[in-house]
């Protein structure tokens, strides 16, 4: 089981699911909300355990992202047309064991980087 927590520990969380391969997000959200790349895996609704108070942010019609309110830790996205809630890879406590399967929205990536192009890559 995965668990995860953000940076002053007020939020923790359990993944109780399989979750799924994580993906770099370039998108312009993402990079505003971390300060460059977000990486997140994914797991069922209803299989992520969140303790602690969550701040949850509207940042678009349909999606909305989680946060500590007390240390600012980006730690949840949901999008109401999916099952399943994201949250952030570099917040889990401990080795993940899991393996990025490649990089999304980089059509908006930032232009101060170069992703490698034999890494799968995908423009939205």
């Amino acid at each position: 089981m995965l668990k995860g927590s953000c940076l002053c520990g007020a939020v923790t969380y359990e993944v109780h699911g399989e979750p799924g391969a994580p993906a770099a997000c370039h998108c312009n959200q993402c990079r505003k909300q971390s300060g460059h790349v977000w990486a997140s895996s994914y797991v069922a609704e209803g299989t992520l355990k969140i303790s602690g108070d969550v701040r949850w942010y509207q940042s678009s019609e349909k999606a909305r992202r989680g946060f500590c309110p007390t240390c600012g830790s980006a730690l949840f996205w949901e999008h109401d047309d999916d099952s399943f809630t994201c949250f952030s890879t570099g917040s889990i406590d401990g080795p993940t064991g899991l393996q990025l399967r490649g990089h999304i929205h980089t059509a908006d990536k930032g232009d101060y980087y170069t992703i490698s192009a034999d890494e799968p890559q995908r423009e939205n």
